[in-house]
């Protein structure tokens, strides 16, 4: 029999790639989806599953929609990748987040613990739960200091997934995943919001690049990588958490720099600071520790910086130059 997995968010640019590598690998995948007014479905259209995929209705406000999810699915493997993920956006809907990003995990848990306490369940935790770093390297061990409430809703669904292991025995593992990018990033983020406006520049379709704090250092990985972390996870056979992460941090004007080079210029000639987008409480420098990941999982990270760069360039310069 083959395997089944119900992924959250799997319309998001990290459940697009676990499902393509899931339906390599011969599972079922079903994808717990809410309904939305606008398209979210481009992700999987790109990677060529959406047709290879059974989509779900459900919501992780409702407890009810969850458990009716697990039980059509049957599936072994439930992956929560569900979140309202972008950071600038908690302090402007906190209560959002908490409900949504923490509180949601919690409800997944009760529903599996309800519906089908055997499957094996992945917590999609955040190198954001750090924050205000304690340790120049940050590792499985590192205490946490969130600076966001998009991080302390992280570090809340982080620690109820430690806790519903504990209590009830679950299979439930966490991957802290430091920042993971690819041309399937929302443009809200900083490195495709990069990438996207230097294809634009390039094309003559604007003249310049509004940013914060462009000395922000992160861990930055290529998503394609990180997916494969994920499901390491629950083939193993006693679940734990997991730093996912390459090791290397880069600061967002290096980041610049190597976008804006790919296409042959300076990104000093189009980058402008803007004080509107710094944040309340900023988070200086992540820089992850991944030795527990490569010496338990067999898994590292294989795809520099550069060439992420790369990759995600050329796929915003192919969308510039598409006719609308």
């Amino acid at each position: 029999m083959s395997k089944s997995a119900l992924i959250t968010g799997i319309t998001g640019q990290d459940g697009a790639y676990l499902a393509k590598l899931l339906l390599d690998k011969g599972y079922d995948v079903y994808g717990f989806i809410a309904r939305r007014g606008s398209d979210t479905l481009w992700r999987l259209r790109e990677l060529d599953v959406l047709e290879r995929v059974t989509l779900v209705e459900g919501d992780l406000l409702d407890l009810s929609s969850m458990i009716r999810a697990l039980e059509k699915s049957q599936a072994t493997e439930i992956y929560n990748l569900a979140a309202q993920s972008f950071v600038a956006t908690s302090w402007d809907q906190p209560l959002l987040t908490a409900e949504v990003t923490g509180v949601g995990a919690v409800r997944m848990l009760e529903a599996l613990r309800i519906a089908n306490p055997r499957a094996r369940f992945y917590q999609a935790s955040t190198s954001e739960m750090f924050g205000k770093i304690q340790q120049p390297m940050q590792d499985e061990h590192t205490p946490f200091y969130p600076r966001s409430p998009y991080g302390v809703a992280k570090l809340y669904a982080h620690w109820s997934t430690i806790n519903y292991r504990e209590s009830f025995g679950l299979h439930a593992s966490s991957g802290i995943l430091f920042n993971h990018e690819s041309p399937l990033r929302g443009i809200e983020f900083v490195t495709r919001k990069v990438t996207d406006a230097v294809a634009r520049i390039h094309a003559g379709l604007q003249k310049e690049l509004r940013l914060g704090n462009i000395d922000a250092q992160r861990d930055w990985g290529f998503a394609g990588d990180y997916v494969e972390a994920m499901w390491r996870m629950l083939q193993q056979e006693q679940p734990d958490d997991y730093v996912i992460a390459t090791g290397r941090t880069t600061s967002v004007r290096e980041m610049c720099r190597i976008a804006f080079a790919h296409v042959g210029l300076n990104y000093e000639d189009h980058v402008v600071i803007d004080p509107r987008f710094y944040r309340p409480a900023e988070v200086d420098i992540l820089l992850g520790n991944p030795a527990k990941a490569k010496a338990q999982l067999g898994w590292e990270a294989s795809t520099p910086l550069e060439t992420l760069i790369g990759m995600m360039m050329e796929a915003d310069l192919r969308r510039v130059a598409k006719p609308a």
